[in-house]
């Protein structure tokens, strides 16, 4: 059964605030006899491109008393979604969200800059009590 992470909901809101259509919730991956589901799947109109944006979002919280531990498993859950959406729907663009605490603390360490550089993740900073998007860093 799906287990929502402890921000979703927080994560969510920012998301209708910022213009957002929550679309998915969670967002059914089914390849091959596997079935993955992303936290969300979200799209925007956008006037200026006469077209829709989608995305899909991996919310996690970082609660772990080891923030590196909560960073092992969202990186390794990351990939295969990202895999997967590129063969099921290639318009989507995936993002993990990570809220701000812990993009300041963690994120700036020289070995997950380095792996961030060698497999770069897009990323949606939030902040979880106020329910907003800090920054998008694609």
């Amino acid at each position: 059964m799906f287990r929502r992470d402890s921000f979703h909901e927080a994560v969510k809101h920012a998301l209708e605030k910022e213009g957002w259509t929550i679309t998915h919730d969670p967002l059914p991956l089914n390849i091959g006899n596997l079935r993955l589901e992303v936290d969300l799947g979200a799209e925007k109109l956008i006037a200026a491109q006469k077209g829709n944006r989608k995305i899909a979002v991996e919310v996690k919280s970082f609660l772990r008393a080891s923030k590196i531990t909560d960073f092992y498993q969202a990186f390794g859950q990351f990939f295969p979604y990202k895999v997967a959406l590129q063969r099921l729907e290639p318009e989507r663009t995936i993002y993990l969200a990570v809220p701000g605490s812990v993009y300041e603390e963690l994120f700036g360490e020289i070995l997950i800059q380095d792996l961030l550089e060698q497999y770069p993740i897009k990323l949606i900073v939030y902040t979880p009590d106020q329910e907003i998007i800090q920054s998008w860093i694609d």
